[in-house]
């Protein structure tokens, strides 16, 4: 929004884009959160590993990685930080020894429960705008569209959105009905 001028009868442009909103309630989110896990090993990301370790049977620490989207070498420091005070143990892959399983200890999975309790509640005020319905709601598709980027190759599939949806008519020849293809999304980057 665009502060003292903003008027309600007249919308900032910016207030339906999506990139904007998520920005808007992402860094609100990583501010609070970062306070919130201050103190815990590795921060917000040291957290993020500690849930996904959690959150499932023991794993390898190249499946928490690709789960989460870290390069293994980071991953791997945040293992070490999680280890020190005693959140989490590596141990032989009973299947394969030369990998190394992740399992949680009480005491990471205390750590865990009280950070857990810190971050609903910077979840709740940054939600605060809602009814609990509508909280629930927005949770619900938020999990929805996180699962199905997940699993998708994000760019491969946005670039063929962005294809499909381009109106011919944004083109400068496309009222003389001359020229080529619309460019593809990579060509339109080089050019």
């Amino acid at each position: 929004m665009t502060g003292a001028t903003h008027r309600p009868d007249r919308p900032d442009p910016s207030d339906d884009d999506l990139g904007w909103m998520l920005g808007i309630v992402f860094r609100g989110y990583v501010r609070a959160a970062d306070h919130a896990l201050t103190d815990f090993p590795g921060g917000p990301r040291g957290y993020q590993v500690l849930t996904a370790a959690i959150n499932g049977p023991a794993r390898n620490q190249g499946a928490i990685a690709e789960e989460l989207g870290l390069d293994r070498t980071v991953l791997t420091y945040l293992i070490d930080d999680l280890e020190r005070p005693g959140f989490v143990a590596r141990r032989a892959d009973p299947a394969d020894r030369r990998n190394r399983l992740i399992d949680v200890t009480d005491a990471g999975r205390a750590a865990w429960e009280k950070r857990r309790s810190a971050l609903r509640q910077v979840e709740s005020h940054l939600l605060g705008a809602l009814t609990p319905a509508d909280a629930t709601t927005l949770r619900a598709l938020l999990q929805r569209v996180a699962c199905s980027t997940q699993a998708a190759d994000p760019l491969r599939d946005l670039c063929e959105v962005v294809t499909q949806v381009q109106p011919t008519t944004d083109r400068p020849d496309a009222a003389s009905g001359q020229g080529g293809p619309t460019p593809t999304p990579r060509a339109r980057r080089r050019g």
